[in-house]
């Protein structure tokens, strides 16, 4: 093969996007759910094709199954179907009475300002423009939770009657303490413009039985105790397609593996292709995987989750110079816009690595949105994603691969203080506490 044949073969391949349409198409991949082994199983099988030991490592996780959620007022409903009002994944099941107190973007100086002792609290899912760091919903909901409040509706900041999802709990107590919905922008509105100061009713009803996740496994490459993880992962909220979170990931992963296999002998170190289940409830797959792996073994960590959403890269690098440096690397060589970002992010399955002082990229992509967009929504479907995007970044990503594995390339470890140090300077370490997440000693 020519230098260049494989970026030709790349572009022109369909093996990436096919597996991105089977996987919407299977439906609801949550975490645990009988899609979510749908999920895994196809991925294995096309990984199977292009690679060596495809497999699946099960693991036990808590499952938590949608039952109907509503908010009421005067006695009757005024936001129950599902297009306005959903349960947030972990919520236990309940019904909470209490004053409805909107505390505007949840920031935690909000939750100083407001009674929220006994009531419900509402939050916008945005940060205003001038705070200094980004506010993750579990922070929200844990502030509201140390409040005092009874319950939490969490507002959609995009306009389109778009109720958000995304996970409540912890790794300690996988269930939220108090019940917790989200709601359309539009919903919010009328429900602050209407009952702010008056009482509402929440309701949230859900199962949480014991439940099954799973991993899935590839290799590529010479069979050294060294590797470089190629990661994503497989399940998705059960609202809507996940085309974007994170279909288009693991779909990326199995282009990968396939262009990967035609550049084998480029190869030094191996290359272990991992789709993790469970991360939309806590990072369960790839922090299993963290604490059973020898992690000096592992020389990096190449996670994609956001992919394809924008059509330039963009790459948190964590502090560590020789990602950086290997991604610029891949942008002047193949004339391609990467864009990079320094700063410690850690929200993907990358985390539980770099937590640990493995350096990591959490590959994503730049939308000229603010927040999630159409992400954790209803709107998370295929067409928003174009094959040109998928296969450009298809290139970009299968060189970085080859960079990666190259021993000339190898990143240094750092010592987890340096990260944690790192998430002080970025005053993320207090929102990490609250939810809980906070791994270092103080």
């Amino acid at each position: 093969m020519d230098d260049t044949d494989w970026i030709g073969e790349t572009f022109t391949s369909t093996v990436g996007w096919d597996h991105l349409e089977a996987l919407v198409d299977i439906g609801n991949r949550m975490a645990g759910s009988g899609g979510e082994r749908a999920a895994a199983e196809a991925t294995r099988d096309a990984l199977a094709e292009y690679t060596r030991d495809a497999r699946l490592s099960e693991f036990e996780i808590q499952g938590w199954e949608r039952g109907d959620s509503a908010v009421y007022a005067d006695g009757s409903a005024v936001a129950a179907q599902a297009h306005e009002c959903i349960a947030l994944p972990r919520s236990p099941a309940d019904e909470v009475t209490g004053k409805l107190v909107d505390v505007g973007h949840g920031l935690p100086e909000d939750f100083e300002d407001a009674d929220c002792e006994g009531q419900i609290v509402l939050a916008r899912s945005d940060v205003p423009d001038w705070y200094d760091r980004y506010i993750h919903r579990r922070e929200k909901y844990y502030h509201a939770v140390e409040a005092g409040a009874v319950g939490f509706i969490y507002r959609n900041h995009v306009e389109g009657v778009l109720p958000p999802t995304g996970s409540v709990g912890t790794a300690d107590a996988p269930i939220g303490e108090i019940p917790a919905v989200g709601v359309a922008s539009e919903t919010g509105a009328r429900l602050t413009r209407r009952y702010a100061g008056e009482d509402i009713t929440l309701s949230v009803d859900c199962e949480t039985p014991d439940a099954t996740s799973q991993n899935v496994h590839a290799e590529l490459g010479p069979d050294t105790d060294e590797r470089l993880l190629v990661t994503s992962h497989v399940d998705a909220h059960d609202i809507a397609e996940g085309a974007m979170d994170n279909g288009a990931g693991t779909a990326m992963v199995v282009e990968v593996a396939r262009a990967l296999a035609g550049r084998e002998d480029e190869l030094e170190t191996r290359v272990e292709f991992v789709a993790f289940g469970a991360e939309e409830v806590g990072l369960v797959g790839s922090n299993r995987l963290a604490d059973e792996t020898a992690l000096d073994d592992v020389t990096a960590v190449l996670n994609f989750d956001g992919v394809v959403q924008g059509r330039t890269l963009k790459c948190y690098t964590h502090g560590f110079d020789a990602l950086s440096a290997a991604a610029e690397s891949v942008a002047d060589r193949l004339d391609h816009p990467i864009s990079l970002t320094p700063e410690q992010g850690p929200h993907s399955d990358h985390w539980s690595f770099v937590q640990r002082g493995v350096p990591g990229y959490h590959v994503t992509s730049e939308t000229g949105g603010e927040g999630r967009g159409w992400g954790h929504t209803h709107a998370d479907t295929l067409d928003k994603l174009e094959p040109r995007t998928f296969r450009e970044q298809a290139v970009l990503l299968t060189e970085l691969a080859v960079t990666l594995a190259d021993d000339s390339a190898r990143p240094a470890h750092k010592d987890p203080a340096e990260i944690a140090d790192a998430l002080e300077a970025q005053n993320l370490a207090e929102g990490m506490r609250i939810t809980g997440d906070w791994p270092f000693d103080d």
